[in-house]
């Protein structure tokens, strides 16, 4: 189906590739900005090239445009977007980047890692987005990652990696010499250029002792922005930062009090039903009630269509003076509070949507233990808002030297 003047305006609304037929889309980038591109296949290789700009380029213009280059593609066997009198010349990284992206996002399941793939090739990379992506070399790599290496090494080992794999796709297309080497390659080349980072340390993410959660969450209940209803909700629920990011209002029943989580966001690849307290489902009334028209995301970030930053929690925390610990932690620190009042393994483990047992075990425990869950979600935050629970909860020191002696 062709686009109008009105899809079009509506299109600007949803990042991504809009069709127009024969090659022609309307890419919309995450910042708003949109230009006209032109796909074709030519020698098996897929080709990509920019058209214009949209508005700049009205939609008709652009068809007349897009209608030469497809009579030189189809008619005289040219390859446009290889040819750089033709005007088209060879792509931005930026533009090779969300080429890359709407080629493969689709086939990634987890609505985090597909965020943080263009979070961070849409944020961290705005000084070399606009530079040709043959011109990209050492020096624009390191301009993006030095600033970030030593301060958060995760995320600039990871920075690294995926500037890499662009580069590596444009290579692929033809719009970098296949003879030249990746400027973003790690051994032999950037290894010996930027300073060796601390190793990352792996186990346990750091976890707030769960005696002091209760004067946390007050402080957070007095913290306004959907960033600190998204932790508080993350905390009642021992959820997951990427399950409570990505959650929409259709995987909600409020008369139910149940949260579904699709299978496709959950790290085991299983659907959870989560019981909700209280407490949770007033958090969703107000975000209900603050809702903008047509919002699929509880927690949305604060541009329509967004979801709300994965850093954002973390940052809340850091504000309220918990940088020492991550909002993952708040599921350990769920599960020693559990551990201390006595709350049966199996339950718990389903709580925190955890695998029980081997494969024959989960063959055998099919229940969900929903009302059983229910209860215990119920008792977590009655002691989150600082009340007795109706679980007997150990007190904190006591708890630290029984919690050494079961490990």
């Amino acid at each position: 189906m062709k686009l109008t003047n009105t899809a079009v305006k509506a299109a600007l609304k949803k990042p991504g590739r809009h069709a127009d037929g024969g090659g022609l889309y309307l890419r919309v980038l995450p910042n708003g900005t949109a230009v006209w591109v032109y796909r074709y296949t030519r020698h098996g290789q897929q080709r990509e090239m920019k058209v214009g700009r949209h508005p700049e380029l009205s939609l008709a213009a652009a068809r007349d445009r897009h209608l030469e280059l497809r009579q030189q593609v189809v008619n005289d066997g040219a390859d446009p977007a290889r040819d750089k009198d033709q005007g088209a010349g060879v792509p931005t990284f930026g533009e090779a980047a969300d080429a890359y992206l709407a080629a493969h996002e689709k086939s990634w399941r987890n609505p985090k890692h597909r965020y943080q793939w263009r979070h961070t090739l849409t944020e961290f990379c705005k000084k070399i987005r606009d530079t040709p992506v043959d011109k990209v070399d050492t020096a624009a790599v390191l301009s993006v990652l030095k600033p970030l290496w030593l301060t958060v090494p995760e995320t600039a080992s990871r920075l690294r990696g995926r500037i890499e794999t662009v580069l590596d796709a444009a290579r692929a297309l033809g719009h970098i010499d296949e003879n030249r080497a990746n400027p973003a390659r790690w051994r032999g080349h950037l290894n010996k250029l930027l300073p060796k980072r601390q190793r990352l340390t792996r186990g346990h993410l750091a976890a707030m002792p769960y005696a002091d959660a209760p004067a946390f969450m007050a402080k957070l209940r007095d913290t306004p922005g959907s960033a600190a209803k998204a932790l508080q909700f993350t905390i009642l629920t021992a959820a997951r930062t990427g399950e409570t990011l990505g959650m929409q209002w259709g995987e909600v029943d409020l008369d139910a009090k149940v949260w579904v989580c699709p299978a496709e966001r959950m790290k085991m690849g299983v659907e959870h039903h989560v019981p909700l307290s209280d407490a949770a489902l007033d958090i969703l009334r107000v975000q209900r009630a603050t809702r903008r028209r047509r919002q699929p995301y509880v927690f949305p970030g604060s541009r329509d269509g967004r979801l709300l930053s994965n850093m954002a929690m973390m940052m809340t925390m850091r504000r309220l003076g918990a940088s020492d610990y991550t909002v993952h932690g708040f599921r350990s620190a769920f599960r020693d509070w559990a551990a201390d009042c006595s709350v049966d393994f199996e339950v718990a483990e389903q709580c925190l949507a955890h695998a029980v047992g081997n494969e024959v075990t989960r063959a055998y425990l099919r229940s969900t233990m929903l009302q059983r869950r229910r209860k215990v979600m119920a008792d977590w935050a009655t002691f989150l808002a600082g009340e007795s629970a109706g679980a007997t909860v150990v007190p904190f020191a006591q708890a630290r030297t029984s919690g050494a002696a079961r490990r």
